[in-house]
């Protein structure tokens, strides 16, 4: 009766000069959300035991499967006959499975359904490379690599289908960090958007970075200055990109847009060296990756591009206030 009787009765008088406030069965009845550079996120005490017990067995896993795969590379660089193929995809699936981590954590804190999706398609593409790397192995190399290819294949099963369900459930997050105006939740939308693919978008310039090296191993001095300057740069790009959609500000989404005009220049070199290896060579497993690669890294730069455009125009409407606010 207690919670009824405010709508009830009459509603109390406020000052004129004052600012409308919520009446108290308006307000929201969650906990505070904690500011972070990254965003808002949820405490732990405010997820539910399934979720933190599931959150707990993913990053655990993940990180037994970054030991195997961890210890593999090193294997295959101490061993006296090692195969770039295997190599590079050892090393791309470290890679994957280190921004796995990144993904879940920020998925599940931020209710971050771009971030889950992104989760689940790495997990996917850890599954298939891993699948592929193991079929076309020999059988003295399948035994070194059944231990990380049955866990990944099993984990990567469970990861998929628990993930597939936490993307279903209700997104209260949007609601709670642009309230409800429909305006705002949609900018938040774009934002993460952007956000994630900025982070898409590095992982697929490291991997890129990584099959160029293994596509040249007697690499050359002027080669190997390009691949340091591009990963250098990747992460340059990246931190504006992501200081940018945070912080609102034009002048540095101007900058990370002229920051990919070299990324493109990039691919461009990276497909001329390609189409020389592919001439010469008999097997074409790194190549048509590479090429995979940088058509999939094109792709997120347009989707990113798109996103920035409209996310931008949209900024100054109060959002950046409510998500990097320490009161409600």
């Amino acid at each position: 009766m207690d919670e009824i009787s405010p709508l009830l009765g009459s509603p109390p008088q406020q000052d004129p000069d004052l600012p409308d406030l919520p009446s108290p069965n308006l307000r929201p009845r969650h906990q505070e959300l904690i500011p972070t550079p990254c965003g808002p996120i949820k405490s732990w005490s405010e997820l539910c035991c399934l979720l933190k017990l599931y959150f707990c067995f993913t990053v655990l896993s993940l990180l037994g499967l970054l030991g195997l795969t961890s210890f593999s590379i090193y294997k295959q660089h101490k061993g006296p006959d090692m195969s770039e193929d295997n190599f590079s995809v050892s090393l791309i699936q470290l890679v994957g499975i280190l921004f796995c981590i990144y993904y879940i954590s920020r998925g599940v804190l931020q209710e971050n359904r771009q971030e889950l999706v992104a989760f689940v398609l790495n997990v996917l593409v850890v599954m298939v490379r891993s699948l592929v790397n193991f079929s076309v192995q020999k059988s003295k190399d399948k035994d070194e690599l059944l231990v990380r290819f049955v866990c990944i294949m099993c984990l990567g099963v469970v990861h998929v289908f628990c993930t597939t369900l936490l993307i279903q459930r209700p997104n209260m997050m949007a609601f709670r960090v642009g309230g409800a105006l429909e305006s705002l939740q949609e900018q938040y939308f774009l934002l993460n958007l952007c956000f994630s693919m900025v982070t898409f978008d590095l992982q697929a310039q490291l991997c890129l970075c990584i099959l160029f090296t293994t596509l040249d191993s007697a690499m050359s001095a002027a080669h190997s200055i390009i691949l340091g300057c591009g990963v250098v740069w990747a992460c340059l790009t990246a931190a504006v990109g992501a200081v940018a959609v945070l912080k609102e500000a034009r002048v540095l989404v101007w900058v990370f847009m002229l920051q990919n005009v070299p990324q493109v220049a990039f691919f461009i070199y990276l497909m001329y060296t390609v189409i020389r290896k592919w001439l010469s060579d008999d097997v074409y497993t790194l190549e048509a990756a590479a090429v995979t690669g940088a058509l999939i890294s094109l792709l997120i730069k347009v989707v990113l591009l798109w996103g920035l455009v409209r996310l931008v125009h949209s900024f100054g409407q109060g959002l950046r206030e409510r998500m990097f606010s320490s009161s409600k």
